[in-house]
């Protein structure tokens, strides 16, 4: 497996950038499995697009997830940008990540890497805080992702609150906890009035995707049953069931929002949940 930290100019941040990068290479499966030409000029992945929650950057799945190992057996490239504390979105006066993500990074990944860039083969993934960012993602472009795995929560919206303690799946609704210092981004979508006609109302464009008849990605959603995303999670599956999506929703028994849920998520969306190929993509 290759891991590549890749550090360029993006013109919609307006500063240098951090990519985590997961190539599958030669492995001793593929001499097992009795392919002996492993490399061909041509050749390509099916990528993940996997977005890091509040507080972090792009080395977190590489330090705190077996995501390197997941990627290598799955064959499956793994792009993990940067975002720090910015809810992917953009800024009228300062770096724009909503559009770095969708416009720039893709098409610097298409140009360097052998990535796919047909739909089937182009999946988008992100906990906590990029759980907001991939659901946001797929629902303002459809045509471009088979489907969303959103770990620990969902897009914001207005009335629905970020952080709601929660224990064996029982909410306390009445307590309203301190949020993190770095959830001042996502505090703007409680704002009706910021989000009403941008790209940000993702409920909204979720809905209309769906009732225009558009191709619609497939969402699975995971999270713990002590996990304060849990509400906000299962109000977002109750929505994307009742509007026509496939979804897939899984509470797990006494975790929280943590990498042991994040990690076993990985695992099992690579290897079960999302509709991988699990093999290099040869030209004909």
């Amino acid at each position: 497996m290759g891991v590549i930290k890749f550090n360029f100019l993006s013109k919609e941040l307006g500063m240098q950038t951090n990519i985590s990068v997961c190539i599958p290479t030669f492995s001793f499966a593929d001499m097992y499995n009795g392919r002996t030409e492993v490399y061909v000029p041509g050749m390509k992945y099916q990528v993940l697009y996997l977005l890091h929650g509040g507080s972090g950057d792009d080395s977190d799945f590489i330090h705190f997830s077996n995501i390197v190992r997941y990627a290598d057996e799955n064959k499956i490239a793994v792009v993990m940008p940067c975002d720090y504390n910015a809810a992917y979105n953009d800024d009228p006066y300062g770096p724009k990540y909503y559009s770095y993500l969708v416009n720039e990074l893709p098409e610097v990944c298409k140009s360097i890497f052998p990535i796919s860039d047909k739909r089937e083969d182009t999946f988008i993934a992100g906990l906590s805080m990029g759980s907001h960012g991939a659901m946001k993602i797929a629902m303002n472009h459809p045509e471009r992702f088979a489907a969303a795995l959103l770990m620990s929560g969902a897009s914001y919206r207005p009335g629905v609150p970020t952080f709601v303690p929660t224990q064996n799946g029982v909410f306390d609704l009445e307590t309203k906890p301190q949020g993190p210092p770095f959830n001042a981004a996502g505090d703007k979508f409680q704002d009706p009035d910021y989000i009403k006609g941008t790209v940000n109302d993702v409920f909204a464009i979720a809905k209309e995707n769906a009732e225009s008849g558009k191709k619609l990605p497939k969402v699975f959603f995971r999270v713990g049953d002590c996990d304060h995303a849990l509400y906000r999670a299962q109000l977002a599956n109750k929505d994307l069931q009742a509007w026509g999506y496939d979804t897939k929703f899984e509470v797990v028994e006494g975790l929280g929002h943590e990498w042991d849920l994040w990690d076993s998520s990985l695992r099992l969306a690579l290897r079960e949940w999302l509709p991988l190929k699990h093999q290099v993509i040869y030209p004909e």
